[in-house]
């Protein structure tokens, strides 16, 4: 692997793990467009022997770049929600909209952290190919594209349901959703709408477990992680900036987590001889990883899934008729 290898990589990595179109997607599909000797790459990282590829021990640790990039970003919510997630296990109550947060947290992670631990390898071989990774690109597309289709439809009809904000809502002065029963209800229906949306901390434990197994479909080459947890997030009623924000915290771990477990790998034969180029590529994924949530938590302030939606469904289609016939 060269250094421009390396930088062109991690500057793709960075960028594509939080915008919503897939990095993974994108690591196959990048270097099999360009050939020659990017190629070997996408073929290593789906042979069954990958766990000795130099390309897969590259690709983890810009998986962990980009997990500190994140907890660079939003490392004030983190020292809140690690504080909140402490507290209710020492007074085993949910008393507050922080707390609340960090079990949502904690549920949503579960169902992709199992699954990942399962059918990464198995997935990754099977799926991480170009063709493959170019279909589910397009389905990405489609996943994006039908949640702001279904959004919008939702916002436009009548809800009665609004009319009730406030009652029985049991919100603090202090701005944090009141527990009365121990922590089992953070808030009624009528308290999740405020201007007919729902607030992130009043998501119920089930819908973040739902939303946390929408997560398990990125482990396919295409599916983007980001998307299709903000498309379930958009699908439960939350805003375009709560549902970012929501896929972001939720991502954190997770890229954490799988980077961490293959780090040893950096260690062995997979990273003999690419040190340089692992520092080149972390450097420039982390940094890129930054500027991205940085831009794209102002970008869903006030726009929407649709231009990614469009790239995926133009990048994946184009892609399938190259690769289909190749």
């Amino acid at each position: 692997m060269s250094y421009l290898q390396a930088i062109v990589i991690g500057l793709l990595q960075g960028v594509t793990e939080l915008f919503p179109i897939s990095s993974l997607g994108h690591s196959v599909l990048v270097p099999a467009w360009i050939g020659g000797s990017w190629q070997h790459l996408v073929t290593e990282n789906s042979s069954k022997t990958s766990e000795q590829s130099p390309y897969l021990a590259f690709i983890v640790a810009l998986h962990v770049a980009t997990a500190l990039a994140l907890i660079t970003f939003y490392w004030r919510d983190w020292v809140r929600i690690i504080t909140a997630l402490i507290t209710t296990l020492r007074t085993r109550r949910i008393e507050t909209s922080t707390e609340r947060l960090a079990w949502l947290l904690v549920i949503a992670t579960i169902p992709v952290g199992l699954t990942g631990l399962a059918l990464e390898h198995t997935f990754r071989t099977l799926f991480a190919k170009p063709l493959a990774a170019s279909i589910f690109l397009t389905i990405n597309g489609v996943i994006l594209f039908g949640a702001e289709r279904l959004r919008k439809r939702a916002e436009q009809a009548p809800a009665a349901a609004t009319e009730l904000v406030g009652v029985g809502a049991g919100v603090s002065a202090a701005g944090d959703v009141g527990v009365a029963d121990g922590g089992r209800r953070a808030a009624t229906p009528a308290a999740a709408q405020v201007g007919g949306r729902r607030q992130l901390e009043t998501l119920g434990y089930k819908e973040a477990g739902i939303i946390g197994l929408f997560q398990t479909f990125a482990l396919l080459a295409g599916i983007s992680r980001s998307g299709i947890t903000m498309a379930a997030g958009l699908l439960r009623g939350l805003s375009h900036e709560d549902a970012a924000k929501f896929s972001f915290l939720l991502a954190t771990p997770v890229i954490l987590a799988a980077g961490v477990l293959k780090l040893p790998s950096l260690a062995g034969p997979a990273g003999a001889h690419i040190h340089g180029q692992i520092v080149a590529g972390f450097l420039t994924a982390g940094i890129a990883a930054y500027l991205s949530v940085r831009f794209l938590t102002r970008y869903f302030t006030t726009r929407t899934l649709t231009p990614f939606a469009v790239y995926c469904l133009l990048g994946g289609a184009i892609s399938i008729g190259w690769f289909a016939t190749h």
